[in-house]
């Protein structure tokens, strides 16, 4: 018969134990808390872009008189070349930024995972599927957006389609490899066993395991499309001139660079912000959905 001091645990190894745990329950406190803070900082500026319309006049008014002031009590982020507040252009720049990105995120996702379910559970679609996605991946993002806007035309729709349009075989691609993980695991080898149909099969077992993967990327997709558009808007190909974006803003800044510095800096900092928010909630998000994938890119990022 063992003994049973062999076999109790000993205080140290009681002690590593609840270390442990208080590690591991310090990570995860430490990302809730990233998440609260990025959360609360995204909410903030949802806030001021809705509430923009109702406390601050039309950001198309023209005072010439008081063109490129700079930052005081009267204009907070000082005057354009036409006299116009930078304070409230920016705060309705906002609002396009964060229309744009939703948008974005919401048709790339619900493209994109169509697509991923198709092509991870239909073998003979698969091939014809992903080939199409790569012929697009083949074309850089930035150059596809430019030329569906030249073709289509100006407008708050046809950006969120020029953007879309890149990032759909990205998110097809994500939920196609989590499809071809999850159809080697037992329970999804029951279910057909079981006879159960595709569109059970996929709405029942597949599609909630990939939700995850799926609003992680969809984070991204939201930064990254408020990045393109500023690029587009900065090229002149984005959202029609009369809407204040941040691209918009940044392109007719340059020329007055060295005498009005505050047209250039006040935007830039603001997507730049936004856009570090909306990342910092998709790091926080992924840690907390997924710690085993943060613990392998850890991993490979130390050695």
């Amino acid at each position: 018969m063992q003994d049973f001091a062999s076999t109790s645990l000993s205080p140290l190894s009681i002690a590593g134990a609840v270390l442990r745990r208080l590690s591991g329950l310090g990570k995860a406190v430490r990302r809730r808390r990233m998440i609260l803070v990025a959360g609360t900082g995204l909410l903030g500026v949802v806030s001021l872009a809705l509430l923009a319309p109702a406390i601050l006049p039309d950001p198309r008014i023209l005072d010439p008189l008081h063109r490129l002031q700079p930052p005081g009590s009267d204009h907070w982020f000082g005057t354009d070349n036409l006299g116009r507040s930078v304070f409230i252009r920016t705060l309705y720049g906002t609002r396009v930024s964060l229309t744009i990105g939703f948008l974005v995120s919401f048709v790339t996702t619900l493209v994109g995972v169509v697509i991923g379910l198709v092509a991870g559970s239909q073998r003979l679609l698969d091939g014809l599927i992903m080939r199409a996605m790569d012929g697009i991946m083949a074309i850089p993002g930035v150059l596809l957006a430019i030329a569906l806007m030249s073709l289509f035309g100006s407008s708050l729709t046809n950006v969120v389609v020029a953007i879309s349009v890149p990032e759909v075989p990205r998110m097809a691609r994500l939920v196609r490899s989590t499809v071809l993980t999850l159809r080697e695991l037992p329970f999804i080898e029951a279910a057909i066993a079981m006879g159960t149909r595709l569109p059970r099969l996929l709405s029942r077992h597949l599609l909630p395991n990939v939700v995850a993967p799926v609003l992680v990327q969809a984070t991204f997709v939201f930064a990254s499309a408020m990045i393109v558009e500023a690029i587009l808007s900065f090229l002149g190909a984005g959202t029609p001139p009369d809407v204040p974006s941040w691209g918009g803003m940044l392109s007719e800044a340059r020329r007055f660079l060295q005498r009005a510095p505050w047209m250039i800096a006040f935007p830039g900092i603001s997507l730049g912000a936004l856009v570090l928010l909306v990342n910092l909630l998709g790091d926080a998000l992924r840690d907390t959905l997924d710690p085993r994938l943060s613990r392998q890119l850890r991993s490979r990022h130390a050695s």
